[in-house]
Formats: structure tokens, C-alpha cells, sequence
């Protein structure tokens, strides 16, 4: 096609500066919902014996990891709740109400009791806690996907969408940062009565200066068109009746899901604690390593967004399965044995490497995959179906294969996920080119179709 023929960048309404202040209003939100949701397990060495009786300390560390995968358990119900909510009323109102849950959720942990001064209330209380951060992280997700890439130019949507794991990672570098300051500040006895309680304790803090930025957020182009646009027998915006004439599309999204939220958590919120209990690395020695890897890991995120800006998506995420498929044995298992920082460091950055060819760019692909009126929706619950059913127990089904002296039968599960993942990527057509507004399909009837790849998925 002829560069006259082209999509224009920036459409009519959107100037680059407005859409750069939109960017990074919705990622500094993303950041602290995520901030929010990661500290919860960088803390859980430290507060596990504050709601959990007995010596095993592989058992206490269970009972907290089955709690933060309970907290998933919850997020097919936000996801569906909110993701609703942001296609009927907006992604900037969806965006409001899951920080305002998540802060909720920060200050109900934070004042939890102890097991020795109220039994297990203090557990119920971190449960509801955790169902409420599961129902806020089901809703955010979608609503920040949604928004960063309709937000985004045209021929920018990977690298725009890139900061939605950009703001995620650097919300865990936050809470580690958190641990690390603590840890060097308070004696491990200090940090395991009170200390804990101070990361979220500053998450409902943080939460609140988010609630007032996101009310300042202005909507996306997208939604605006659609909700202006007269009624059909197809203008149903936010149902499942809607969602299910896009079950195909439903059904890739859980699929490409399925092998790139099973190596994140593995290689995030599991990796401290997989240093510490089977390479035997000092507790700072491992946050170190983790809050290093995930630097490195967050500035990759706009580079191969922009990457597949402009030689597609398929290519990263094929890259992503097939380096997740052969290399987690190997990876994990020299993870085991490096009991110092630097083979450490180099191992979990080759491994985030790998993985980045899925979180730069999987935003972007499920909300392609959708048109406007249910976009939020279709990228929102089959989502968080499969990180409830995968992303969130891989922690747990990690513990439970140590537990029962089979630890390395879980490389392998991390390996067959991410097969099936590359079965779906080699399968799904390109989503790099499709018009996700009336004015884009507008231009495009204009100037000419695009590639037959971004018409096979509208």
C-alpha cells in the first residue's frame, strides 16, 4: 500500500500531548493498583506467622499463597462486573472504582489482627481482603488494556499498550523498594510484628492520590463514538449476550493467556521466594535480585512494544512461547543452584527476556481482537479466567510440588502451558492492524483496506 493510502497516526481529536498525558494518567493508576496487589506475596515471608500457627514454614507460606490465589478467584467476577461497567459507562468511571476498591482492600490488611490476639479473624480479614483486590485487579486489568490502547495512536498501539506491564512492574519495584528500605531499616523481628503492615498502610495512601488523577482522565475517542451512535439489534455494549457472538475471540484470549500468566508469576512473585527456599539465598540477597531483574524487565516492556509495531504481534509472541517451552527446565533449574547474586541476576534476566514478548504486547492483542462496544468485557473476564484457574495458583502448585518433594515436575508444567500458548500464537491471525474506532474504519474504507490479517479479526 502506498503511503498516501495509509491510516493517519494521530486521528482527528487526539493531539499527541493529550494523548501522552492520558498515557501516563492511566499507567501511574496502573501502578499502584499493582503496587497494591504484588505486595501482598513480596510480604508474605514476613507476615505468614502473624495468621498461621505452627513450625512448617513451607506450610504457612502455602496457607498465605492459597490466600493470594483465592484473591483470583475473584477476578472472573470483576472482570465481568467492571469490564461491564467500562463499556457501558466509560473506562475512565471503571478506572475510578478499582482503585477505590483496591484501597479499601490495602487498609483492611493493614489493620488485621494477629492470630495470637484474635484466632483466625485476623485470616478472614486478609481473605476479604483479598477477594476485594481480586474484584478491583478483574475490572483494572481490561479497563487499563482497554484504555492505553484505544488511548494510543494507530501505529502506536504496542508501545502505548507496552506501559500497562510497564506501570504493573514498576508497582512491584515499588513494594520492593518498600521491603528493601525495611529491611534495612528494621530487624527481621520488627519486620515481622509491625513492620508488614507499613506497604499497605502507604498502598491506601497511594490509592487515594490515584482516585483524584483518574477523575481527571478524559475518555477515550472510541467509547465516546460508540455511546454516541444510534441503536441496533448489534449495539448491546457490555453483555454476555454480546460477548458470545465474539466466543472465538473469547476463547483465544484465555489460550494466549494461559502460557504468558503462568511464566510471570513464576518469574515474579514466585522467584524470591524459589531463591530462598530452594537455592538458599539470603532473603535481601534475593529481593536484591528480583528488584534488579525487574528494572531491566521494565524498561524492555516499550522496545518490544514498539517492536511489534512495526514488524507485528505474532512474531514476539511466537518468540515468548517457544523460548518459555524449552528454556523453563534449564532456567529454573540453574535458578536452584545459584546461591549468589550475579548467576542469579543473569538467569532471571534471560528468563524476563524471554517473557517480555508476551506482557509488551498482550494488551494490545486482546483488546484487537474486539470491537468497542464489548472490548472491555471480552478482554476482562476470559482473562481472568484463565489467571484464576492458571496465573494465579501457579505459586501454589510451585509450594505444593516442593511440598511433596517433586519441585522440579513444575518446570515442566510452566513448559506445557506455554506450549499451548504457541499452538494459539502460530494459529491466531495479526492484530497489529485493526481499526478499533468508527473513525479509523471510517479512513480505512477511505484509503483503502488494510492487510487481510486486520480484517480476519473484526
Amino acid at each position: 500500500m502506498s503511503s498516501s493510502a495509509a491510516p493517519p497516526a494521530t486521528p482527528p481529536g487526539h493531539s499527541p500531548g493529550s494523548r501522552r498525558l492520558a498515557l501516563v494518567g492511566g499507567s501511574l493508576g496502573n501502578l499502584v493498583e499493582w503496587y497494591d496487589w504484588f505486595v501482598y506475596a513480596s510480604f508474605a515471608i514476613y507476615f505468614a506467622d502473624s495468621f498461621f500457627p505452627g513450625d512448617n514454614q513451607t506450610t504457612k507460606l502455602l496457607n498465605t499463597a492459597g490466600i493470594f490465589a483465592v484473591g483470583f478467584l475473584m477476578r472472573p467476577v470483576g472482570g465481568w462486573i467492571l469490564g461491564r461497567a467500562a463499556d457501558r459507562h466509560g473506562r475512565k468511571s471503571a478506572l475510578t472504582l478499582t482503585v477505590t476498591l483496591m484501597s479499601v482492600a490495602a487498609l483492611l490488611i493493614a489493620l488485621a489482627p494477629t492470630y495470637g490476639r484474635s484466632g483466625y479473624l485476623g485470616a478472614l480479614v486478609l481473605l476479604l481482603a483479598r477477594l476485594l483486590q481480586g474484584l478491583s485487579i478483574g475490572g483494572e486489568y481490561a479497563a487499563s488494556a482497554t484504555y492505553l490502547t484505544e488511548v494510543s495512536a494507530r501505529n502506536r498501539r504496542g508501545l502505548g499498550s507496552s506501559f500497562q506491564y510497564v506501570s504493573m512492574t514498576c508497582g512491584q519495584l515499588l513494594g520492593l523498594a518498600v521491603l528493601i528500605t525495611l529491611q534495612h531499616t528494621l530487624t527481621t523481628g520488627q519486620l515481622e510484628s509491625w513492620g508488614w503492615r507499613v506497604p499497605f498502610v502507604l498502598g491506601a495512601l497511594f490509592s487515594v492520590v490515584v482516585y483524584w488523577l483518574r477523575r481527571r482522565l478524559t475518555e477515550t475517542e472510541a467509547f465516546t463514538e460508540e455511546s454516541g451512535a444510534d441503536a441496533g439489534p448489534d449495539s448491546a455494549r457490555g453483555t454476555l449476550a454480546a460477548l458470545w457472538r465474539h466466543r472465538r475471540q473469547a476463547g483465544l484470549v484465555m489460550a494466549l493467556t494461559l502460557g504468558g500468566t503462568v511464566a510471570y508469576y513464576t518469574y515474579t512473585t514466585y522467584l524470591t521466594k524459589y531463591l530462598i527456599g530452594s537455592a538458599g539465598m539470603a532473603k535481601s540477597t534475593a529481593t536484591l535480585v528480583s528488584f534488579t531483574a525487574l528494572t531491566v524487565f521494565a524498561l524492555l516492556q516499550p522496545l518490544a512494544g514498539a517492536l511489534s509495531d512495526r514488524i507485528g504481534r505474532r512474531p514476539l509472541l511466537i518468540t515468548f512461547a517457544v523460548g518459555c517451552t524449552v528454556g523453563t527446565y534449564p532456567i529454573m533449574t540453574a535458578l536452584g543452584s545459584a546461591s549468589s547474586y550475579w548467576p542469579a541476576l543473569g538467569l532471571s534476566l534471560l528468563a524476563l527476556v524471554i517473557v517480555t514478548g508476551y506482557t509488551s504486547i498482550n494488551a494490545a492483542v486482546k483488546a484487537e481482537l474486539f470491537p468497542t462496544r464489548v472490548r472491555a468485557l471480552g478482554v476482562a473476564l476470559p482473562y481472568a479466567i484463565a489467571n484464576a484457574l492458571f496465573g494465579g495458583t501457579a505459586e501454589y502448585v510451585a509450594l505444593w510440588f516442593k511440598d511433596a518433594g517433586h519441585e522440579k515436575l513444575f518446570f515442566w508444567y510452566v513448559s506445557g502451558c506455554a506450549l499451548v500458548s504457541l499452538v494459539t500464537y502460530v494459529l491466531m491471525p495479526d492484530t497489529r492492524d485493526a481499526a478499533l474506532s468508527r473513525a479509523e474504519a471510517a479512513t480505512e474504507a477511505d484509503t483503502g483496506p488494510g492487510p487481510a490479517r486486520a480484517r480476519a479479526v473484526r
